[in-house]
């Protein structure tokens, strides 16, 4: 075991305040109990605050820490475009999107579509939603934490995913979405703070006794200008995963557009804030957060490279894969430090977790279980959503390894599989939110064309990267939700389809605090992409 006594102590410490917090800020008044909206979106109560920590801590999990690392030590700095077009997205979100769903007062995205499309293409999202965060999300976390908590403990990886698992039962399944959301506050201070010891860490070793971290910084630079571009030539061997110029101008935005803006484990928090211009201000919030986050993950991943030239790490397991770059790099912090650094790990993925769990648990209960069952107790609603939390945590385990163990970089696999279904959701809310002439049989179209162009791109065009692939998906969807809206009437539809969105009841309009975050962060990206083209 790579953990001294002290480490133990920290962990133990950091497990003990987390659980008895989440306890805290869930404990039922006397004599009362939890309904629907207190457990699943937190009364709509929360501060602006707490939705951008929130967002954060359910983002970066194993998927960003070791996969983004892993990918850093392989790619370099272009794998950034994950996070800091991510910026510009939760801007975008903030203002177009959260108006009309805070608006409608929605519990879930399928619900929206029900309102929109009707009860056919909410009960398929539904379930394509519950099998992506099933079989995707779950086992990605739960696999890459399994790993890296393996490497330092020595347990083995199963028993390692297993007790990650229970540790995120523990302080959710109780509290629900408030319970998760104000303990991420703490969970955010510790990922950015063991975050920048790794950091400081790796690249003070590199930068040599006596030139330390900045010293490390500029030589990672000046030894290693192919790992600090944000666009990829052809010729470089990681052009499939993130190609150049189409990075910024092709099928990432879908991706993203679909995470930040359609995903219902992220944009839950935004639900249940206290108000608009609050949940407006967490997103935006949340932005300036997405900026720091390359800096603490991929640049340690670079600062791998030389560190395995120089022996100080064990450059065969980074060589066998990649993601094990950030549990090498562990193993360099100091006792102490080391289990601060190793709690700041587990609070990323068991946040991840939990946001995860929370939301499967919502969108079964409330999208599905609910149609099957109406007219029970709030009661009854909420036990329902622990015990789908419960069953859906122990397939992940079952699915992990066969899913998630045999690929050379689980960040890459889950966007891949993510891309699948990304393209056709991601036209279903748009022509919905903005284009009255959609009807059900379009959104129909999208979602099963995004599966279908997918495969058949995948496998007939094998060449074409994925990102662009996605691109072309998204607008074949765009085109078949269009030409079949257009070619079936409303009362072809049998009434299925809802009809447009209202848009006359809605303001489009934001506070002045909300349009200087949203200049600045545009400002520091661009600057960003002009210094690293």
């Amino acid at each position: 075991m790579n953990l001294t006594t002290i480490d133990l102590i920290i962990i133990a410490l950091y497990a003990f305040s987390l659980f008895s917090i989440a306890l805290w800020v869930s404990r039922e008044p006397a004599g009362g109990s939890k309904n629907t909206e207190d457990y699943f979106l937190a009364g709509r109560s929360l501060p602006w605050w707490a939705i951008g920590a929130s967002l954060i801590a359910s983002n970066i999990s194993a998927e960003q820490i070791i996969g983004q690392s892993g990918q850093g030590y392989v790619v370099g700095m272009a794998i950034a475009a994950y996070e800091w077009q991510a910026a510009i997205v939760l801007i975008v979100v903030a203002k177009w999107f959260l108006p009309i769903f805070l608006k409608r007062k929605i519990y879930t995205m399928p619900q929206f579509l029900d309102q929109r499309y009707g009860s056919g293409v909410k009960t398929m999202m539904s379930f394509y939603w519950i099998i992506l965060y099933t079989a995707v999300n779950l086992t990605t976390v739960l696999w890459l934490g399994g790993l890296a908590v393996s490497s330092l403990t020595g347990w083995s990886i199963m028993i390692s995913m297993s007790a990650l698992a229970a540790f995120a039962l523990l302080y959710s399944v109780y509290g629900g979405l408030k319970a998760v959301a104000l303990t991420d506050i703490i969970q955010v201070v510790i990922l950015i703070l063991g975050g920048v010891a790794i950091t400081w860490i790796a690249l003070d070793q590199v930068g040599g006794a006596d030139g330390g971290a900045w010293a490390g910084l500029t030589r990672l630079y000046d030894e290693m200008p192919g790992h600090f571009t944000m666009i990829l030539d052809k010729s470089h061997p990681s052009y499939d995963d993130l190609p150049g110029i189409w990075t910024l101008l092709g099928g990432l935005w879908v991706l993203h557009f679909s995470y930040w803006g359609f995903n219902q484990y992220i944009i839950q928090r935004a639900l249940g804030a206290e108000s608009l211009a609050e949940a407006q201000k967490g997103l935006a919030f949340a932005a300036f957060l997405k900026l720091l986050i390359p800096l603490i993950v991929v640049i340690p991943g670079i600062a791998a490279v030389v560190l395995a030239q120089q022996g100080a790490i064990d450059g065969g397991a980074l060589a066998a894969k990649s993601d094990n770059t950030y549990s090498e790099l562990m193993k360099l912090a100091p006792a102490g430090l080391r289990g601060l650094v190793f709690a700041a790990l587990i609070a990323a993925i068991v946040s991840s977790l939990a946001s995860m769990m929370n939301s499967i648990s919502t969108i079964f209960t409330m999208d599905i279980y609910k149609g099957w069952a109406s007219g029970r107790s709030e009661k009854h609603y909420v036990t329902v959503g622990r015990v789908t939390t419960f069953v859906a945590l122990g397939l992940a385990l079952i699915l992990a390894k066969p899913f998630i163990g045999g690929f050379a970089s689980g960040f890459q696999t889950v966007q891949e599989y993510s891309g699948f279904i990304a393209p056709g959701i991601v036209v279903v809310f748009l022509l919905g939110f903005f284009w009255s002439k959609t009807t059900a049989i379009g959104a129909f179209g999208a979602l099963i064309g995004s599966i279908v162009f997918n495969v058949a791109l995948k496998f007939g065009a094998p060449d074409i990267p994925f990102i662009i692939r996605v691109w072309i998906v998204f607008i074949a969807c765009l085109a078949t939700a269009v030409l079949l809206s257009l070619s079936v009437t409303h009362q072809q539809e049998e009434g299925e389809d809802r009809g447009a969105v209202q848009l006359n009841d809605i303001s489009f309009s934001t506070n002045g605090l909300f349009n200087i975050m949203s200049v600045m962060v545009a400002a520091i990206l661009i600057g960003l992409y002009v210094y690293l083209w």
